[in-house]
């Protein structure tokens, strides 16, 4: 099959959000992994070999995810940046569930450059704690899809009760959209 060449280009805009949580690093830290569990990749490796249904893998995502997102993947970066001297903190995160992507994922698979969501909780040099994540909505607002959008502001909305639960303020375009 030959090969169109073609090139499609979307501009959008990102709006990074970042909180004080108010809390030290460590104990934000570990409120945000408990709120926020990683993957049962076991499990999840079982039902892709097993071919599972759909339903059930709805019913184990929710069974997983008590404030509607699982982490992905993590990575502590402190520890590779203190061999340049530098000694903030900061662990980086993909967080979402598969559940939700897929209901934009039908519509165009390209949305996995922002599904699951990457989110940061870092240091600044006066030692505030932060947690930071680009809105949902602005990023999948560029595939120029109603059906994607809907999903974006859905989860600026679960992203908001995420941040609610875990006490920090929320940020009012979470809510307003």
């Amino acid at each position: 099959m030959a090969h169109s060449g073609a090139v499609l280009e979307a501009e959008h805009e990102v709006r990074r959000l970042s909180v004080d949580v108010g809390v030290p690093y460590d104990v934000f830290r570990g409120r945000y992994e408990q709120a926020v569990p990683k993957v049962d990749e076991d499990a999840l490796a079982r039902m892709i070999k097993d071919e599972a249904g759909w339903d059930e893998m709805l019913r184990a995502a929710s069974a997983n995810t008590p404030h509607n997102f699982m982490i992905y993947w993590s990575l502590d970066v402190a520890p590779i940046m203190r061999l340049a001297g530098d000694r903030l903190r900061c662990v980086e995160y993909l967080m979402g569930d598969h559940t939700t992507a897929e209901r934009m994922y039908r519509h165009d698979p390209a949305v996995m450059l922002y599904a699951p969501l990457r989110t940061a909780i870092h240091e600044d040099a006066e030692g505030t704690t932060w947690f930071s994540v680009d809105q949902p909505s602005a990023a999948f607002a560029a595939f120029d899809d109603p059906r994607i959008t809907a999903v974006g502001v859905e989860l600026d909305h679960k992203l908001a009760a995420l941040l609610e639960h875990l006490d920090v303020p929320v940020p009012e375009r979470l809510v307003s959209g």
